[in-house]
Order: structure tokens, then C-alpha cells, then sequence
């Protein structure tokens, strides 16, 4: 059982152990001592601050030992540990979890997991055995004809079957599941269409099932040309998006001064409408208002007198 306690004779050879660092790591690179940790019984670790620019957190370990009954310390051996804040290289990750869609270039090779979950083994006819052969299941029967593999083989071929492996379903739904995140009914382009991919005329449609929900776009114009979209997906590319915008109107004049409308009256005899020449009804001269320049002087006419 591993003793929490240090041995005291290997937790006191303080001296030894740093001699053994100092001749280890050289005299530039240790520094003060850090303490000491119990590994087992009869075996303890010293600690010296590592001094070197270039590993600033990290310690010397050098761990000293003795045999049952002995007092005379040994050294086990000194290393060059990190300590809380050292500064470590990040854990190193398998490359198969580093890569990323578009990581591959021209020339590289990507080789696939023979247990990958997105393939399943395809049907290459080489377990059927020929018509008429021992092992077969063909009925004797003289009326039934039977394809030999070599037909099969090529009938399957047709239909992309002749192949080591095929996809998955789980890798035909994690291909679906990831073209409907890109080009789906959810994305802010979709959202903004007049009308979806099922209704355009640049949609191309594809065979298997996937037929079912997926198409290729040929619209040139289109964020989607060359893509794979859902049905559900649009765009303003839209075949059938005709009708185009009306150009803005103006917003209607305040002051209308192009048309016959009331002229805005400009004092307040005429807003009453009792607005008449001098003189006249409602003049000033009717009004008793006061009298123009030169009203006073005689006047030529006699019957002004």
C-alpha cells in the first residue's frame, strides 16, 4: 500500500537531491526548492523550480529512494515535469476527428474505416454460385429460366449495386440531414422566397429516394447553381417570380399650386370675405374708418360744398 506519509531520511536529503538536479540540468536552470511529494514507501520526490525562459511553469522532479532497514539515500532518477501553469502543447487528436469538410486538396487521400457507419457491403454477385452448379437453390424445372451471374452481374451494375460497399441508411440520412441545413425550408434564404424549389423550373430532378425531397438547382443566378436543395428550399431566382416589383411613388404634394384650387387668403378681411375697393360697401369710407390723405381739402365740385 502506497504511504501518504514521505520517508523522513529521503524527505530530509534536501542537498542531494538538488546536487543530483544541479548536475543533471546545470546550475543555470534550477531554482528553489518547491517541496517534496511521498510515490510509495521509502521513495519521495523532491521539486526545483525550473529557471529556463522557455519552460516557465515546469519543475525539476528528482526522486530519491532507500532499501528496508537502510539509511542511506539513492537516486531513482530526475525528470522535467510541467507544473499547474506550465504551458503545455494542446492533447493531441486523431486525425480522422481533426478533419473537416473541405480540409482535402488535389493528391490527397482520404482512406475510409472498414466499420464505417456510413457504408454497408454492396451486392457484387461473387457468393451467388452459377446456375446448375452444386450449392445452388435453382429448381430443376425445365420451363424456369434462369439469368446466369454474368447477367445479374451487369443488371446490377446498371443499377450502381456492383459495388464493395454501398451508403447506409444512417449515412443517407446524415447526408440528407446535412444538405437541409445548408439549402432547407429553415434557412433566411428560404424564408425571404416567393415560392419553394417544387414549383421552379430550374429544379432537375434526381432518381432513388432521395428523389423524395432533394433536387439539383441549374439556375445560374441562383446561391444554390449546382447544389443539392431541398424541395422545401427557395429563392429569388424563382422561375415563376414574374411579377416584378412597382417602382415607388412619390408621396403626395402638401401645397398643391399645380391644380385650380382656393387661393389661401392672406388677411383676415378677406378669410370674412367683406373684402371691397375703397370706397365702396364696407370700405373704409363705410366703415368710419379714418380718412385718406387729402379727404379734407375743398374739392372743385360744388356740390361738395
Amino acid at each position: 500500500m502506497r504511504s501518504r506519509t514521505p520517508d523522513r531520511l529521503c524527505a530530509e536529503a534536501v542537498d542531494v537531491a538538488r546536487a543530483v538536479t544541479l548536475e543533471a540540468a546545470g546550475p543555470q536552470s534550477v531554482g528553489e526548492h518547491l517541496g517534496v511529494a511521498a510515490e510509495g514507501d521509502r521513495v519521495v520526490t523532491h521539486f526545483f523550480a525550473c529557471t529556463e525562459p522557455a519552460y516557465r511553469g515546469w519543475r525539476w522532479a528528482t526522486t530519491l529512494t532507500r532499501a528496508s532497514r537502510a539509511k542511506v539515500v539513492t537516486i531513482d532518477e530526475t525528470v522535467l515535469l510541467p507544473g499547474s501553469d506550465a504551458v503545455l502543447a494542446p492533447e493531441w487528436v486523431p486525425w480522422s476527428e481533426r478533419l473537416r469538410p473541405g480540409d482535402m486538396g488535389p493528391g490527397d487521400l482520404l482512406p475510409t474505416e472498414a466499420d464505417d457507419l456510413r457504408l454497408e457491403p454492396g451486392w457484387t454477385g461473387d457468393d451467388e454460385p452459377p446456375a446448375g452448379e452444386p450449392g445452388s437453390e435453382v429448381e430443376e424445372d425445365a420451363d424456369m429460366v434462369v439469368p446466369s451471374v454474368a447477367t445479374i452481374g451487369s443488371i446490377a451494375g446498371q443499377l450502381g449495386m456492383g459495388r464493395p460497399r454501398v451508403l447506409s441508411r444512417y449515412g443517407l440520412h446524415a447526408a440528407a440531414d446535412r444538405w437541409d441545413e445548408q439549402f432547407g425550408p429553415k434557412t433566411a434564404m428560404a424564408q425571404a422566397a416567393p415560392a419553394n424549389c417544387v414549383s421552379c423550373g430550374f429544379l432537375v430532378p434526381i432518381a432513388g429516394s432521395l428523389s423524395q425531397a432533394f433536387g439539383l438547382c441549374a439556375n445560374e443566378f441562383s446561391p444554390a447553381d449546382g447544389r443539392l436543395v431541398s424541395l422545401g428550399y427557395g429563392c429569388g431566382g424563382h422561375s415563376e417570380a414574374a411579377v416584378m416589383p412597382r417602382p415607388p411613388q412619390p408621396a403626395p404634394m402638401v401645397l398643391d399650386e399645380l391644380h385650380d384650387t382656393d387661393p389661401l387668403a392672406l388677411h383676415k378681411a378677406e378669410q370674412d370675405g367683406s373684402a371691397e375697393p375703397d370706397g365702396g360697401p364696407g370700405g373704409p369710407a363705410a366703415q368710419g374708418g379714418a380718412e385718406p390723405a387729402g379727404a379734407g381739402e375743398p374739392s372743385g365740385d360744388p356740390a361738395g360744398s
